[in-house]
């Protein structure tokens, strides 16, 4: 499975990727079609046909997101822990998989809560094991080729949920249950291709490594380190769940089946942006692209607040898309730079744990200026966040 590490184009690393990685990769893709396909549509349920408050919608999509980040701390210790991948995995998609029929069935909002909840710890339990295992099976030469390769079937999948969810609303005269019913098939698929599919390496399986998480390890993570995952979760906070996005894009008076495109928009987006700035990061500094990107969220925040037209929205779900692309996987590289190699797993698990209890609290705090002040003060208080977020990496930037 080893292969020699010299030059090679994007044409022959694809050719040489094993093929587990392609599976792992369309597993992602299938879930993510599944997973969009709701996502897309939920505040639009919730708040139109449970009756739920933007506040409601806000806390619920904010402790989903944090839980799956909360998860991951975890996740990736026992899967270095066990020596085994594919199980946790599997136990992620399997969890997320069941939660679908849920979402179909859900007669109010206490239905949604749990189903959303169950469906990000599966989410959270998977990803770091997941990301091991193609780690596991990619050639070493060829590990960037398979996280890109994977990385792109799974925004393939972002973008064609919601565009799925799109046409059968139409098709079906916003019939948000049935819409949710097809949404189980890819997400059975998804599991069925991992568990019969894709196979672990024997390399993998049986090692047993002592607990990364402990407190003689937790030492040696450097102040820098830390201020790294300050500065993240700040950011975070100025960033609120996209959830509001597709609430926005209602009060722009567009048909009701066509609003989950705000999200085909930004994923479409975010996607193209991701790795020009991703090349661009390694040339220039860190700093000084973390405080472009929050320049770019700022201006998307006042876009999104000055109007409702669809021109406003347009421009803001755009620039959404970009700040997304500026700085996701730049937080990730600062954490990379910062932390001992050997640490790198239960570094980044830290970092998602303050990424996501501060995305709790983002995402309840926009839900309630949402219904108590509407939602150009939700998009403001986002704008303030930001700024407060840029003179602090003015004051002091991060290593």
């Amino acid at each position: 499975m080893q292969h020699d590490s010299g030059p090679t184009s994007p044409t022959s690393a694809r050719a040489q990727l094993p093929a587990a990685i392609w599976l792992l990769g369309f597993v992602s893709l299938l879930m993510d079609v599944s997973s969009e396909m709701i996502h897309s549509l939920l505040p639009l349920f919730m708040v139109g046909s449970l009756g739920a408050s933007a506040f409601t919608v806000g806390l619920i999509e904010g402790a989903a997101e944090a839980t799956a980040l909360i998860v991951k701390v975890f996740s990736g210790a026992l899967s270095d822990y066990l020596g085994r991948r594919k199980g946790l995995a599997l136990l992620g998609y399997g969890l997320g998989a069941a939660t679908k029929p849920v979402f179909a069935l859900a007669s109010g909002v206490g239905w949604v809560v749990a189903a959303r909840l169950t469906d990000r710890v599966g989410k959270g339990i998977r990803g770091a094991p997941r990301d091991a295992l193609v780690a596991d099976l990619a050639p070493p030469g060829l590990r960037g080729a398979a996280f890109g390769l994977r990385q792109a079937l799974d925004s393939i999948g972002a973008v064609l949920g919601p565009l799925l969810g799109v046409g059968l609303m139409l098709l079906w005269a916003n019939d948000f249950r049935a819409v949710f019913w097809v949404a189980v098939i890819p997400a059975a698929m998804a599991v069925a291709l991992l568990a019969f599919g894709v196979h672990e390496p024997r390399s993998s399986a049986g090692k047993k490594r002592l607990n990364p998480i402990s407190r003689a390890n937790l030492r040696q993570l450097s102040p820098a380190y830390w201020w790294v995952v300050a500065i993240g979760g700040l950011f975070t906070l100025a960033r609120f769940s996209e959830a509001f996005l597709v609430l926005r894009a209602q009060q722009t008076g567009l048909p009701l089946a066509t609003i989950p495109l705000v999200m085909v928009a930004m994923n479409l987006v975010y996607s193209a942006s991701a790795y020009p700035f991703g090349k661009l990061s390694d040339r220039v500094s860190h700093s000084a692209m973390l405080g472009l990107g929050l320049g770019v969220l700022l201006a998307a925040d006042l876009l999104l607040a000055s109007s409702s037209a669809w021109a406003a929205l347009g421009g803001g779900v755009a620039l959404w898309g970009v700040h997304m692309g500026i700085t996701q996987g730049l937080l990730a590289t600062m954490v990379a730079d910062t932390a001992p190699a050997h640490l790198r797993g239960t570094a980044y698990g830290f970092f998602n744990l303050i990424s996501g209890l501060a995305m709790l609290l983002a995402s309840a705090l926009a839900g309630l200026l949402w219904d108590g002040w509407g939602a150009e003060a939700t998009f403001y208080a986002g704008a303030g966040l930001c700024l407060l977020t840029l003179l602090v990496l003015l004051v002091r930037r991060p290593a």
